[in-house]
C-alpha cells in the first residue's frame, strides 16, 4: 500500500483530517496520527514552527515505515489580496527565500486553465511590510516557514512532494512578533504572546480572525487532501 507523510506545525492543522485516526505520539510538543485517505496509508505530523522542527516531523514519519511521498500541509500568509482564508490551495512551486533554491511539487504540471501558485518560505513568521517585499522578489502569493525543508527532505530521499496551504491571515493584516513567543523547538509561547497582546488592543481583531481563518483553513485542506492525493 502507498503511504504518505503529511507534514504540520501546528496540531490545529490537523486536527479535521485526523478525526477517527489512530494517535501513535503525543509528547513534548510533538504528535503523529495514522490513518487512511481512501486506499492511502498515511501518517500525519505536527512538531512545531521552523526549519528544525520541520526536520523532526519529517523523522518521526519515517520511523511508522518508508515512504512514498511528503505533503507540507497548513496555515501560511497571503501575499497577495486575492488570496482569500478559508479556501485550500494547491502549490506548485516552494522557494527557499534565504538561498533562492526552487522545489516545483509533483502536482502534474502543464494543465490548461491552471494558475501556477509559488509559496516562499523564511525563518519567521512574516508581517504586512515584508510582505510586500516577498511578494515583489518572489512573485510568490503564500508565505510559511516549514515547506521548503519538507521539499528538500523529499528530493534527497528521491520521493514525490506536495504543498497544500490554507490562509490564515491576510496580506495586510496587522500582527504580533510571533518569532518573539517562539521557543528554541518551534513551539509557540502561547501565555506570554496573550500576556503581550492582552494590553495592545490593536492585535485584537487581527488574532480574532486568525483564529477563524486557521479553523476554516484546516477544514478546507481536510476536504481537499483525499481528492488531490488520489489524482496525483
Amino acid at each position: 500500500m502507498r503511504r504518505i507523510g503529511i507534514i504540520a506545525a501546528m496540531p490545529g492543522e490537523l486536527k479535521p483530517l485526523v478525526q477517527g485516526w489512530k494517535q501513535v505520539r503525543a509528547s513534548q510538543g510533538e504528535a503523529a496520527w495514522k490513518g487512511t485517505i481512501d486506499s492511502t496509508a498515511c501518517v500525519a505530523v505536527c512538531a512545531g514552527m521552523g526549519r528544525q522542527a520541520a526536520e523532526r516531523a519529517c523523522a518521526l514519519a519515517a520511523q511508522q515505515g518508508p515512504l512514498d511521498a511528503l505533503v507540507s500541509i497548513g496555515w501560511a500568509g497571503a501575499l497577495s489580496c486575492g488570496m482569500q482564508p478559508g479556501s485550500a490551495y494547491v502549490i506548485n512551486e516552494v522557494v527557499d527565500a534565504a538561498t533562492g533554491e526552487a522545489f516545483p511539487t509533483s502536482f502534474p504540471s502543464g494543465q490548461e486553465n491552471v494558475v501556477v501558485l509559488k509559496l516562499v518560505s523564511i525563518d519567521h513568521v512574516a508581517q504586512a511590510a515584508e510582505k510586500r517585499r516577498l511578494a515583489e522578489s518572489f512573485r510568490a502569493v503564500l508565505v510559511d516557514m516549514e515547506a521548503v525543508t519538507v521539499a528538500r527532505i523529499a528530493r534527497r530521499q528521491g520521493i514525490g512532494f506536495y504543498c497544500l496551504k490554507a490562509v490564515s491571515d491576510v496580506a495586510t493584516e496587522t500582527l504580533p512578533d510571533f518569532s518573539a513567543y517562539t521557543d528554541n523547538q518551534g513551539h509557540l509561547r502561547l501565555p506570554a504572546l496573550l500576556a503581550h497582546v492582552a494590553i495592545r488592543p490593536r492585535f485584537w481583531p487581527g488574532l480574532a480572525r486568525i483564529g477563524k481563518n486557521g479553523r476554516q483553513g484546516a477544514i478546507a485542506i481536510a476536504a481537499a487532501l483525499g481528492p488531490l492525493m488520489a489524482g496525483a
